[in-house]
């Protein structure tokens, strides 16, 4: 891959990954409701979900969900109801906070934070589409295949890790200057309104 073909898709996924979607919206959530640490264990799932979600375009996984509309479609609602799920848990578990100030939310599971992040992105029909059309941009059709796609990976990996783990950070730190009972249920309430609104922006894709 040449240098400058190399640098135009930097710049290009960059401006894209910007763009606030689900994942972004998934990961402040979980950094306004659980902290930074969570958060990062969520973009670690989900940058596991995007490699997933590459070999499977690679593998035609694309072109059929594209000649299936009802697996598209059942792709695509599972990732709705997932991420739904996830935000009415938050908002549970805040309601909770209130008539126990001593409940801490950070004490669930590690795991449930990385998984939370996988399943967002491997649930996301239009990632897979996002991929085959996008990256085949970027690739020489003379030069070796298998080695310009470890490149786009890699640099597509590190683009997504340093977005979402910018927009943790902010989260976070924004969490960390109200330590009360009330403002982190109010954090709580947030964090899950933000997992709602990632359901309904990847409901309303098409």
């Amino acid at each position: 891959m040449k240098l400058e073909l190399w640098l135009a898709f930097v710049a290009t996924y960059t401006l894209i990954c910007l763009i606030p979607g689900p994942s972004v919206l998934m990961v402040t959530g979980i950094a306004l409701t659980k902290g930074r640490k969570e958060a990062f264990l969520c973009i670690l799932g989900e940058l596991l979900g995007g490699v997933v979600l590459i070999a499977l375009s690679l593998l035609g996984v694309g072109a059929i969900l594209a000649a299936s509309a009802e697996l598209f479609q059942i792709v695509k609602w599972a990732g709705v109801f997932y991420m739904a799920y996830l935000g009415c848990h938050q908002i549970y578990d805040a309601s909770k906070l209130k008539s126990d100030p001593t409940l801490d939310t950070n004490t669930q599971a590690n795991l449930a934070s990385a998984r939370a992040g996988f399943f967002t992105a491997i649930l996301n029909p239009k990632a897979i589409f996002f991929y085959v059309a996008f990256l085949a941009q970027f690739l020489e059709p003379g030069g070796n295949i298998y080695s310009q796609f470890v490149i786009v990976t890699t640099t597509s990996t590190v683009i997504v890790a340093v977005i979402l783990g910018f927009y943790a950070t902010i989260a976070s730190h924004a969490r960390k200057r109200f330590q009360s009972a009330r403002a982190q249920q109010k954090f709580g309430f947030m964090g899950g309104g933000f997992l709602l609104g990632g359901s309904v922006l990847m409901a309303s894709t098409r």
